[in-house]
């Protein structure tokens, strides 16, 4: 690989520092820049210590985007802005990652669809725990048949008392909502792409502000503040998908629930069942009895180094400048997130109507 991409950051904030450019900056093929954000500060901050010698720093992406150099953007500023900033980037010719959810509503994530598609550009959506060994364990056992026909899961993001109390979490114009939209996504990402299930009928759904206006919070980021949450603090789906298969979302920041676990899910088959909610799992039946079965995912594997399992984040990144690379589809279809987008939403919209929402 003799070509190092070009790569100009959108939004400097906490999940670019956290997620983007330190998993980039790990990768020999590439050099972020270009540095945008709102917050002149922030970006020169990053381009100090991420920017390749000639980076720029921004605080208008349209600026960025003018730069013909630039191969590759990540969008990672809030959901209100995941769609226009998207499109433009994909309309200035450049590839372009998305840090998840899609957007806020279908109708943004299709023309962010739409624009892909138009332009003949990459679009792909942050979705980095498919990753994980565990579970792209659970996907190879599901696509070797050892589930069966898979008919209920359970998709789990639930944190007992973790609201984030930084940047925009909790409002609710620029993200759309709460815990549901961030990181109740990644549960159903991982449930409906483990499924290989994108076909859903109808969607019930329920949101709950039950907790935000306490002030005994014993939150783990310290307390928020009551009137700026705007948003859930928890929310529930039921998902009926057009092959009959049933999934239940459920999702929270603050909940009095004892277990915590996010980013988990169980499915259930004919043949057996297998879920990440301690570990990873499977149960099935074998010479008349039953048996579960803990995967020991310590060693052995092509992810693996050393006895330990690579970053899912940088997994993600690898092979997302791999599919340019060599010109196939990354991980994250758009189409898939499309799914998901369209999924929360209509949660959301049962939510507030009290009634289910139907697909064609």
């Amino acid at each position: 690989m003799d070509k190092k991409y070009r790569i100009g950051i959108i939004g400097c904030g906490g999940i670019a520092n956290g997620k983007h450019m330190p998993s980039l900056a790990k990768l020999d093929n590439v050099e972020m820049v270009a540095f945008c954000d709102i917050i002149e500060e922030r970006a020169a901050e990053a381009a100090k210590k991420y920017g390749a010698e000639d980076a720029k720093v921004y605080t208008d992406y349209k600026e960025l985007l003018k730069d013909e150099s630039i191969d590759i953007c990540h969008v990672c500023t809030p959901n209100r802005s995941h769609s226009f900033i998207t499109v433009d980037a994909l309309e200035a010719g450049k590839h372009v990652m998305c840090e998840k959810p899609m957007a806020k509503t279908y109708a943004e994530a299709k023309e962010m669809l739409d624009a892909s598609r138009r332009t003949g550009k990459k679009l792909t959506i942050g979705y980095q725990n498919r990753q994980s060994n565990q579970n792209l364990y659970a996907k190879a056992a599901v696509e070797n048949g050892e589930l069966g026909e898979i008919y209920y899961a359970k998709a789990l993001a639930i944190r007992r008392r973790a609201v984030p109390t930084w940047g925009v979490f909790l409002n609710e114009y620029e993200q759309g909502g709460g815990p549901l939209i961030d990181i109740g996504t990644h549960a159903l990402d991982l449930t409906l792409w483990i499924m290989n299930n994108y076909e859903p009928q109808m969607v019930v759904g329920n949101t709950f502000r039950k907790l935000a206006d306490q002030t005994d919070q014993a939150n783990a980021w310290g307390n928020w503040d009551p009137e700026k949450f705007t948003v859930e603090d928890s929310a529930f789906g039921y998902i009926v998908m057009k092959n009959g298969a049933v999934i239940t979302l459920e999702s929270s920041w603050a909940l009095n629930f004892r277990v915590p676990k996010e980013a988990s899910f169980m499915l259930s088959g004919t043949k057996g069942g297998i879920d990440t909610v301690d570990g990873l799992q499977i149960n099935t039946v074998k010479h008349g009895r039953q048996v579960v079965e803990e995967v020991d995912l310590s060693a052995g594997g092509a992810a693996f180094y050393e006895g330990k399992s690579a970053d899912p984040s940088l997994v993600d990144m690898a092979q997302w400048i791999n599919a340019i690379e060599t010109n196939t589809d990354p991980c994250v279809l758009p189409e898939q997130a499309l799914c998901v987008t369209q999924i929360l939403e209509a949660i959301y919209t049962s939510a507030k109507t009290g009634k289910p929402v139907m697909f064609d």
